[in-house]
């Protein structure tokens, strides 16, 4: 089930939308029916998103998803707290214990920092898998693409904006976009 805020449909290698799904199924419906290929992309991953096509647009938009649905479990539901099972060993729960505010508070803080600290390093990751994905389902077949997915993984952002310069210009500016976090947050050199 289709759960994206945002997504980018391509006709071809020529970007026709992007937003909302709702205004992306629009474009991508109109491209469709001109027999063009459609491809969508979820924009936070570069994962593809599926649209049901068939019938009319008025069909089509009515099988989009609403907001998704929040399922609740045992715990605090006003707080947002849930209940689950975590195994330690005794001396972890003996440290947690001795804590300030107990082993539940200790734990939230503890995840609250490795949260933080991480947060660079997943985002630079996060976009580069993305940035990998939109290359292998669009650009896979375009000049210099096995270059350009070595230096995005290198962090080189001049060489592989030099790789992806003769690409089509909605897919080349597409893969820029989604690599932009690694290069912002990665040890990659930006212009």
């Amino acid at each position: 089930m289709m759960t994206t805020a945002s997504c980018t449909a391509f006709a071809g290698d020529r970007l026709i939308a992007s937003g909302t799904p709702a205004v992306v199924a629009s474009a991508a419906k109109a491209a469709h029916d001109n027999g063009e290929r459609v491809l969508v992309f979820d924009d936070a991953d570069a994962r593809v998103v599926e649209f049901d096509l068939r019938g009319d647009l008025a069909t089509v938009l009515a099988r989009l998803p609403s907001e998704p649905v929040e399922k609740r479990g045992p715990g605090r539901p006003r707080l947002g707290v849930t209940a689950r099972e975590v195994t330690l060993l005794p001396r972890h729960w003996d440290w947690l214990a001795s804590q300030p505010g107990g082993a539940s508070v200790a734990m939230r803080k503890l995840v609250e920092a490795a949260m933080r600290d991480g947060e660079g390093p997943d985002r630079v990751r996060r976009s580069r898998e993305a940035a990998y994905r939109f290359m292998t389902a669009m650009a896979g077949d375009q000049p210099a693409y096995e270059e350009a997915t070595r230096m995005l993984f290198a962090g080189d952002w001049v060489a592989f904006d030099a790789a992806i310069e003769a690409w089509p210009s909605d897919v080349r500016d597409y893969a820029r976009r989604l690599a932009e976090e690694s290069w912002r947050n990665g040890r990659g050199r930006a212009n």
